[in-house]
């Protein structure tokens, strides 16, 4: 067996049935409301499975891992009207990849990206510094989305946790990681609008950024999934093309984005998303999906292509989850700290106590499912950055949502620590 499995974590998931698996349910009449997974519950857009289903006979035949060249021009198409970027500076050809949602690609642009003998495996030896003796690092926010730990553990990486706490804004600090530990990054996640915190990062963030990848030679992946999920209809959410675009890196040199379907469509289960940026970077992660095996089924791309081309089914849909937001922050405010997300359905809410306890209380007393905050990241100089937080997830309908903010008001009310 590949002896990298044993650093993999238990998933937040896991460890959240197993908190809950012997609770004691007070009020056993109450419906059950989970607020705990980032599954959205809105319907589908009509004609999106109107185009699944008239595609069904392409199922005789075996998908390319590239994708059709109809989707890579929609998924361009959408860039470059999301960021006002020029057509012509993004080749569907060469500079987009469709892929079976973000999680498997987020996942495996470790394993294509990460060079295991370190960046300068060429060097004489006599030449190779102590640093670039030691694992390579992949650094990530904390919390964070678990993928990407995973991701550089089964790469052969080290993850480095760079914890967003409110004294540092939500924002992990560049400024605090260390020249020798820049050199041995090869690949650093940002996720914007951050998942759980819901924080939106500025355009001078990804220019810090990108001039650090330039110096130290790393990969920025920008994990943009819940982009068109934003509370303020005339500032969307930033994309990090987007800032290449405002530098005139219109080569988007050391630079991957992700989105998705999921999120932006209601199309979880589509497993429907796209890689963009670096023709190099996606020349070879091409190869490795080759490889790999990943390829959307072509009935799954006829749908994304309807998904992508279409707006007014977003803006509802971001109507409908900032309606929730309100409603629910409306309730949960005055008896528990809440800052509105900028972007994102996911409400970080700070708890009177421990965080697990919390989860396990509110649960047994009330029936409504949140996500302990200390299961979305490690400890980090003895603290974790996600304890005493939770996570809700608003993805149920409005009725839903409310009663839940009902109870967990009613139970942070009823209680005394």
């Amino acid at each position: 067996m590949n002896s990298d499995l044993n650093r993999l974590y238990d998933y937040p998931f896991t460890r959240l049935r197993a908190l809950l698996a012997n609770a004691q349910v007070r009020h056993k009449a109450q419906v059950p409301i989970s607020l705990a997974i980032g599954e959205p519950q809105h319907p589908p857009p009509e004609f999106v499975t109107a185009a699944l289903v008239s595609n069904l006979q392409t199922l005789r035949s075996y998908p390319t891992t590239q994708g059709c060249s109809e989707l890579r021009g929609a998924i361009a198409d959408w860039l470059t009207q999301r960021y006002g970027i020029a057509r012509d500076l993004i080749d569907h050809e060469t500079m987009v990849l469709p892929v079976q949602g973000t999680r498997e690609a987020l996942f495996a642009a470790a394993q294509c990206i990460v060079n295991r003998s370190g960046k300068h495996s060429t060097t004489p030896a006599n030449n190779i510094s102590d640093s670039a003796l030691l694992p390579p690092l992949v650094m990530m926010p904390a919390p964070f989305y678990q993928i990407y730990e995973g991701a550089a553990l089964m790469a052969g990486a080290q993850p480095h946790y760079m914890p967003c706490t409110e004294a540092m804004g939500f924002v992990p600090q560049l400024d605090t990681v260390s020249d020798e530990q820049w050199q041995r990054c090869q690949l650093f996640y940002v996720c914007n609008p951050s998942n759980p915190t819901g924080l939106a990062l500025g355009s001078e963030y990804y220019r810090r950024l990108i001039e650090l990848a330039d110096q130290f030679d790393f990969v920025i992946a920008s994990d943009e999934c819940y982009s068109e999920i934003y509370a303020n209809e005339q500032e969307p959410c930033l994309g990090l093309l987007q800032v290449c675009k405002e530098l005139g890196r219109h080569d988007f040199a050391r630079c991957l984005v992700f989105n998705s379907l999921s999120k932006r469509s209601n199309l979880a289960g589509l497993r429907s998303g796209f890689v963009a940026g670096d023709a190099a970077l996606m020349q070879a992660f091409l190869l490795y999906r080759t490889y790999h095996g990943s390829a959307m089924p072509a009935h799954h791309q006829a749908a994304s292509i309807a998904a992508w081309r279409d707006e007014e089914h977003v803006r509802v849909n971001r109507q409908l989850y900032q309606q929730k937001i309100t409603a629910v922050l409306e309730l949960l405010q005055p008896v528990m700290p809440i800052v509105r997300p900028a972007g994102g359905f996911c409400l970080w809410a700070g708890t009177p106590c421990d965080d697990e306890a919390f989860v396990a209380d509110l649960y047994s007393e009330q029936q409504v499912t949140v996500l302990p905050g200390s299961y979305l990241a490690r400890e980090v100089e003895g603290a974790n950055p996600g304890a005493g937080y939770v996570r809700m997830a608003l993805v149920q309908p409005l009725e839903q949502c409310i009663e839940a903010a009902q109870r967990i008001r009613e139970f942070v009310q009823s209680r005394v620590y």
